[in-house]
């Protein structure tokens, strides 16, 4: 068995900054009304909430961004896995009080994947 999990998440231009002053180690507070922090199983559903959320919504800044990064697995046995919608549509749900603990269990650097920009714009 792996020590580590990999892991994406979809964020928006705001958090990118954040996570980049984080020096790429790791995600920012939640915000009030957000009580889960959601990575996700994939990146093809990373992906889809990039693509066809992120780009349409102004918080993100019109920007969606697809990020990887490794999880210590034995830490994530704690929270079981949610099907979000469909069964390819998979995520842990981590409380929004718990993220200071999942950040110290981030293994490496947090990656920028894929960038995505509304139709006609090209992404950089």
């Amino acid at each position: 068995m792996s020590d580590t999990v990999t892991l994406f998440r979809p964020v928006g231009q705001q958090e990118l900054d954040l996570i980049r002053d984080a020096q790429w180690r790791a995600f920012p507070p939640r915000l009030v009304g957000q009580p889960i922090f959601y990575p996700v199983l994939t990146e093809d559903y990373a992906v889809r909430i990039a693509r066809e959320w992120n780009t349409k919504d102004p918080n993100s800044g019109f920007v969606g961004y697809v990020l990887q990064f490794e999880v210590n697995a034995q830490f994530l046995k704690q929270y079981d896995v949610q099907q979000a919608g469909g069964r390819d549509l998979l995520e842990y749900w981590i409380p929004a009080e718990e993220l200071a603990i999942f950040n110290a269990n981030i293994v490496g650097l947090i990656r920028v994947l894929r960038e995505f920009r509304p139709s006609g714009e090209k992404a950089s």
